[in-house]
């Protein structure tokens, strides 16, 4: 019997993983894939839908593309994890894993936020993008919220980049001048980690007449008004939202989270379960909550799995390091380098804007989209 490994989720993590595996093993490893939608896309197209630079059908990736040796990917939905037995039930049947890999991502919350819905004033879903992309048109004249719900959120730069490119927008319809834009933030600057990009945001906002509003978080929509959790209310004629993110309710179910977030080692990725791991947004890794640093965290644990498939100590370790490109207006792009574990404490170098670095984040996602679907 060919030792099985069974991956929950085709994100960022789970894609580098079976890719990593295949490499390696081939045939003689045995990978289950399980995700419930049909495609894949980069977070980062989400901005690119909202304000109509691409079509959501232009952005996904379908998994029926994405043909491994050794790799079986299976389009089912989890209903049950457990980490003791490192058994998965589904709506479709069950899965033994000998190694069992959970990157399920971090799911959207908007419970505890009134006013927020899911696919209507809220940029993190695919479906609430394409919402937008037929609402920001019509917004000619008030005020312009975008506003963070909870910390931490995927993808830190987002709201920043879509700040930035509302700007952009309104001012290439002659509107600007008759609307207003403000960020809300649960976070003291837009990158903590990187003071120097931050500092570059902060001279962009100011430059474009963005309001930043820190260290505070988005508590309720009400008609016109966005309420924050100091008491403090908004006027709002456009609401840009990043729901409160979580781990998936059937990983809470498991018992493998602890305020929220799957508990992990931190350098090795695994549960307190032997042979379960946790990767990308849900695990509480030190890092931020993005597809970069779920790629690392997939490099780290199949190279652990394959040591352990070979009989050896695994020895690797995730660096918690990565680097995310960061859409400024212009058509430009920033770069922030950031390292959570090699110093006494987090670190960020910035690569200023520049059209190259379109260029770069292009060939970022060419070589993944090669790499995990075969497109070139």
């Amino acid at each position: 019997m060919k030792p099985h490994v069974v991956i929950l989720g085709a994100g960022f993590g789970g894609l580098e993983l079976a890719s990593s595996l295949s490499e390696v093993h081939g045939d003689a490893l045995a990978v289950t894939l399980i995700d419930r939608a049909d495609h894949f896309i980069f977070g980062y197209s989400k901005l690119d839908v909202m304000f109509g630079k691409k079509t959501s059908d232009a952005v996904k990736l379908s998994y029926a593309t994405l043909v491994k040796p050794g790799v079986r990917l299976v389009r089912e939905t989890v209903t049950a994890i457990d980490p003791v037995a490192r058994r998965v039930t589904t709506n479709a049947g069950v899965h033994d894993a000998d190694y069992l890999v959970i990157a399920l991502g971090a799911d959207y919350d908007v419970s505890q936020t009134p006013g927020i819905t899911l696919g209507k004033n809220e940029l993190y879903s695919l479906a609430g993008a394409e919402h937008l992309r037929h609402v920001i048109p019509t917004f000619e004249r008030g005020h312009a919220v975008i506003g963070v719900c909870h910390a931490p959120f995927k993808c830190p730069p987002a709201p920043s980049e879509c700040a930035l490119m509302l700007h952009d927008h309104l001012d290439k319809r002659g509107v600007r001048g008759a609307c207003t834009i403000t960020l809300v933030m649960p976070l003291p600057k837009p990158v903590p980690p990187s003071p120097e990009t931050s500092d570059a945001l902060l001279a962009a906002f100011a430059e474009r007449g963005i309001t930043f509003v820190p260290g505070k978080k988005v508590v309720g929509v009400e008609g016109e008004r966005v309420k924050l959790d100091d008491g403090s209310e908004l006027p709002c004629q456009l609401f840009l939202g990043v729901p409160r993110n979580r781990a998936p309710d059937v990983v809470v179910a498991a018992g493998l989270t602890k305020d929220g977030w799957v508990t992990i080692d931190q350098r090795t990725l695994e549960t307190p379960h032997p042979r379960v791991w946790a990767i990308g947004d849900l695990a509480n890794t030190g890092a931020p909550k993005a597809g970069v640093f779920a790629e690392a965290a997939a490099k780290t644990v199949a190279a652990n799995i394959t040591s352990l498939v070979r009989g050896e100590a695994p020895t690797a370790k995730y660096p918690g390091a990565g680097s995310c490109y960061i859409e400024v207006g212009g058509d430009k792009i920033a770069r922030v380098v950031v390292d959570f574990f090699s110093g006494p404490k987090p670190t960020g170098t910035f690569h200023a804007p520049s059209l190259e670095l379109r260029a770069d984040k292009e060939q970022f996602g060419s070589t993944r989209r090669a790499r995990w679907f075969g497109l070139h």
